[in-house]
């Protein structure tokens, strides 16, 4: 993976404030609970169409963005039938931290 790539895709202030949003899923997303399956938390992640409807840009827009961050490491998704939810990869989030320290 390669870091400007994922500088590439902090490059944006709506991609920025998924990341932001997804770090407290239970206060931005509040409804989310009613969407997920029975038995799986929100901390698995918050479905397409409520990142969507925050956002305030179109599903094609949004789902772009997501991939984007997706393949920079940012985000991981998991599936749950039709549905698509996405949480934070911390891991990588902790690398990049450490990049920008040691590195920049």
């Amino acid at each position: 993976m390669e870091m400007i790539d994922v500088f590439k895709a902090l490059s944006n202030q709506t991609r920025l404030n998924i990341l932001k949003w997804l770090k407290e899923p239970e206060k931005h997303f509040p409804k989310q609970g009613a969407h997920l399956p029975k038995g799986v938390s929100i901390k698995g992640g918050v479905c397409v169409g409520d990142i969507q409807e925050k956002a305030s840009v179109s599903q094609s827009t949004v789902s772009q963005y997501l991939a984007m961050m997706q393949n920079a490491g940012l985000l991981e998704s998991v599936r749950y039938g039709q549905w698509t939810y996405y949480r934070r990869n911390e891991d990588m989030l902790a690398r990049l931290a450490e990049y920008i320290k040691t590195e920049i």
